[in-house]
């Protein structure tokens, strides 16, 4: 017998209620990433990456598995010397790349004047709003919403507003397309919410099969591993994306979709 879901209620009282902000992080700083191997150290601000920004030009599987960013804060351990050799930032910053007609700056170098001096504050800029080229506001104002309020990216790229890259020339091995497995259900143990839909078309198109399998999930087979709500708060399975850079665990209704307990 199916039971009432009272997701969409319980989710919009959230997001109304003082509570919900301390939950769920801003759209702006939701998956910023602060780096400072080095920085404070050479007389530079620390470096604020804007996932919202690179998320919507590149797929997350680009850049964690072909460039070889880690998904742990602070172990790929970025150096300006990594930039300058084309690694990491530099496989794309590196002054002669162009994406979508604009040249991108180079990230790193020996010696600049203080006009070029500019161009550092662009990545290095804690605390410095307005050396960035993009704001925020103004660049995600006509991607949609979930209730008005949360960035949905899983839509914005169904619709093809953003069309995420997943080959950099020179970085990137050409490889045929994957067919994605069909959806599965993930069974729940409590009565109160439903099973989990898991579509390996949507994760595809972000992850590829790489992102996940082996370093998440070590065994593709389903119903191999066993894993909690606890666990995924605290960053393990889903959680390693969906607390800190994909859309939040509070979304309770994006993935538990399958009534009918």
């Amino acid at each position: 017998m199916s039971r009432p879901l009272p997701y969409l209620a319980f989710l919009y009282f959230f997001l109304a209620a003082p509570a919900f902000s301390q939950m769920v992080p801003s759209q702006e700083n939701y998956g910023t990433v602060v780096i400072n191997n080095y920085s404070k150290h050479s007389g530079m601000e620390a470096v604020v990456f804007d996932h919202w920004l690179h998320r919507a030009k590149f797929t997350c599987r680009l850049c964690h598995i072909d460039i070889g960013f880690t998904m742990e804060g602070g172990a790929t351990a970025i150096s300006a010397a990594d930039n300058m050799n084309g690694y990491y930032c530099g496989s794309c910053h590196d002054g002669r790349r162009v994406f979508e007609g604009r040249e991108i700056f180079a990230s790193c170098a020996e010696e600049y004047t203080p006009e070029e001096g500019k161009r550092c504050a662009r990545c290095h800029s804690t605390g410095k709003t307005e050396a960035r080229l993009y704001d925020f506001q103004t660049f995600t104002r006509k991607l949609p919403r979930v209730f008005g309020k949360l960035i949905d990216w899983e839509q914005a790229e169904k619709e093809g507003i953003i069309k995420p890259v997943d080959y950099l020339e020179g970085i990137s091995s050409k490889r045929p397309s994957l067919e994605a497995q069909k959806d599965f259900t993930i069974m729940v143990r409590s009565m109160r919410w439903a099973d989990v839909t898991f579509s390996h078309e949507k994760h595809i198109i972000w992850n590829g099969c790489e992102v996940c399998h082996p370093l998440i999930y070590p065994s593709s087979k389903q119903g191999t591993l066993q894993y909690s709500m606890a666990d995924i708060m605290d960053g393990q399975s889903c959680g390693v994306c969906h607390v800190s850079v994909a859309f939040s665990v509070w979304l309770c209704s994006k993935c538990h979709t399958k009534s009918g307990k």
